[in-house]
C-alpha cells in the first residue's frame, strides 16, 4: 500500500489501477497508429498539405462534439460510454489495417477513417476526464492527472518506436491491427470496474444545458485565461505529428523508423514532465500555466532552426516538458476549481478549445510548408504561441488569482445579476 501523500497514490484504487494498466496498452496502440497513418499519407501523397488535411479532419470533431459529449458525461454512466466509444475506435482502426494489409486503400479511406476515429475520440474525452475523479475522488484527482499523463506519455515513449520498426519491416499495415487490439484491453478493463466503488458527488445534478456551462466559464476569467493559453499552444504549438514527419522526410531525408524514433525522443521529456508533476502535485496558477506556455513557444521558434538532425532530436525532449508541464497543470486547474455538478461540460468546453482549432489550423500549417518552407512554418507556430501568451497575461493579469472551487449556483447567479 503506497502513502496518501506519495506519487503514486492514487494506485490506492482498484478501479484506477484496472483502467490505468488498460490504457497503458492503449496508449502504445494509439501511438502507433499515429505514426503509421502520417507515414501512410505522405506514402500515398508526398504531401505536407495532404498531412495536414488529415490531421485536420480526425480534430475536427472534437470542435463539433466535445461540448455535446461533456453533458453526455454528466448525465449519463460514463462507464458504459466509455465503452461505446473505444468499441468505435477498435474498429476504426481494425478496418484501416485490413485496408492496408489487402493493398486497397486508397486516401478517402484514409478521411473518413480518420474523421471518424476522431468523433470516437471526442466523445471519450470528456468522458474520461470526469470518470477520473469518479474513480480516485476529489483529493486524489490532481494526481491522477499527472499520473495519467505519464502514462500517455509512456504510450508515446514505446508506441512511435514500435510503429517505426514495423512500419520499415512490414509497412504501415500492421499498427493499425496493433491500435485495433489494445482497445481492447480497455473495453475489459471497464466491463469488470466496482461502480460502488466510484465517488460519486452527493446533491442534486444542475439541469444546465452547455449554454448554461458557457455562462459558467464566462463567469469565471481565471479559466478564459487558462483555456485562451490552451487554444494557442494547442493549435500552433502542439503539432509534432506533422513537425517531425516534415523535418525527417523532407528536411533531414530519414526513413519510417527515424520518423518514429523523433516521436519517442520527444516523449522522454513529456514522461519526465508528467512524472515530476505526480510527484508535485501542488496547487498551480493560471500565471504558472502561462508562463510555461510562452518558454514551450519560443523553444519551438528556436526548435526550427536546428541545423541539423542530432540538434533537432536533442531540443524535442525539452519541448515534450515544457508542453507538458503547461497541459498537466491546466488540464488539473481546470478540473479543480470546477463544481463537480457541472464539471463534464466544463472540460467538454475546454476539449473543444484544445482541440478546436487544429481542424483549421493543420490544413493550413500543411499548406504554408509548401509555401514558405518547413522551417519558416515551425518558427511562426512557436512565435505565435510565445506572443499569445503575453497578450493573454497582459489582459487578464488582474484576474489569475488561484481560486478554490466555485458553486454552480453561485456564478450562474452572479452572471444573471451582472447581466
Amino acid at each position: 500500500m503506497v502513502e496518501e501523500t506519495g506519487a503514486l497514490r492514487s494506485f490506492r484504487h482498484r478501479n484506477f489501477r484496472l483502467l490505468f494498466l488498460a490504457n497503458a496498452i492503449s496508449n502504445i496502440g494509439g501511438w502507433a497508429q499515429r505514426i503509421a497513418q502520417d507515414w501512410l499519407v505522405l506514402e500515398l501523397t508526398g504531401s505536407g498539405k495532404e498531412l495536414g488535411l488529415v490531421t485536420g479532419l480526425q480534430f475536427l470533431p472534437s470542435l463539433l462534439l466535445s461540448m455535446w459529449a461533456g453533458a453526455l458525461a454528466d448525465r449519463m454512466n460514463k462507464r458504459k460510454l466509455l465503452i461505446i466509444t473505444n468499441a468505435g475506435g477498435g474498429a476504426t482502426a481494425f478496418i484501416l489495417g485490413l485496408l492496408v494489409l489487402t493493398h486497397h486503400v486508397h486516401m478517402w479511406h484514409v478521411y473518413v477513417l480518420a474523421f471518424a476515429l476522431g468523433a470516437f475520440g471526442a466523445l471519450d474525452a470528456p468522458v474520461r476526464q470526469a470518470f477520473t475523479s469518479e474513480m480516485v475522488g476529489k483529493g486524489d484527482l490532481a494526481n491522477a492527472i499527472s499520473l495519467n499523463s505519464a502514462n500517455f506519455n509512456a504510450g508515446r515513449l514505446i508506441g512511435p518506436g514500435i510503429s517505426g520498426l514495423l512500419i520499415a519491416a512490414f509497412h504501415t499495415g500492421p499498427s493499425f491491427i496493433l491500435n485495433a487490439i489494445s482497445y481492447l484491453f480497455v473495453i475489459l478493463s471497464l466491463l469488470v470496474i466496482r461502480e460502488n466503488e466510484l465517488f460519486v458527488e452527493p446533491g442534486e445534478k444542475i439541469k444546465a444545458k452547455a449554454s448554461e456551462a458557457l455562462r459558467y466559464v464566462r463567469a469565471r476569467p481565471d479559466l478564459i485565461a487558462v483555456m485562451a493559453t490552451v487554444f494557442f499552444t494547442g493549435t500552433f504549438g502542439l503539432n509534432f505529428q506533422i513537425y517531425n514527419a516534415l523535418m525527417a522526410k523532407q528536411i533531414f531525408h530519414k526513413g519510417p523508423a527515424t520518423f518514429g524514433f523523433l516521436g519517442t525522443i520527444l516523449a522522454i521529456g513529456s514522461l519526465s514532465a508528467a512524472l515530476l508533476s505526480a510527484k508535485l502535485d501542488t496547487k498551480r496558477s493560471a500565471r504558472f500555466i502561462i508562463a510555461f506556455a510562452l518558454l514551450f513557444g519560443a523553444l519551438v521558434a528556436l526548435l526550427s532552426l536546428a541545423p541539423n538532425f542530432v540538434i533537432y532530436a536533442a531540443g524535442l525532449p525539452f519541448c515534450g516538458a515544457l508542453a507538458l508541464t503547461t497541459m498537466i497543470a491546466a488540464n488539473s486547474y481546470v478540473q479543480r476549481t470546477s463544481d463537480p455538478t457541472i464539471r463534464g461540460r466544463v472540460m467538454g468546453i475546454y476539449l473543444m478549445v484544445f482541440m478546436g482549432g487544429t481542424p483549421f489550423v493543420s490544413p493550413l500549417i500543411g499548406w504554408v510548408t509548401e509555401q514558405l518552407g518547413v522551417r519558416q512554418s515551425i518558427a511562426l507556430c512557436g512565435g505565435i504561441t510565445a506572443l499569445s501568451a503575453l497578450v493573454i497575461y497582459g489582459l487578464l493579469h488582474d484576474h489569475l488569482a488561484t481560486p478554490q472551487s466555485v458553486k454552480t449556483e453561485d456564478v450562474l447567479e452572479s452572471f444573471y445579476e451582472k447581466s
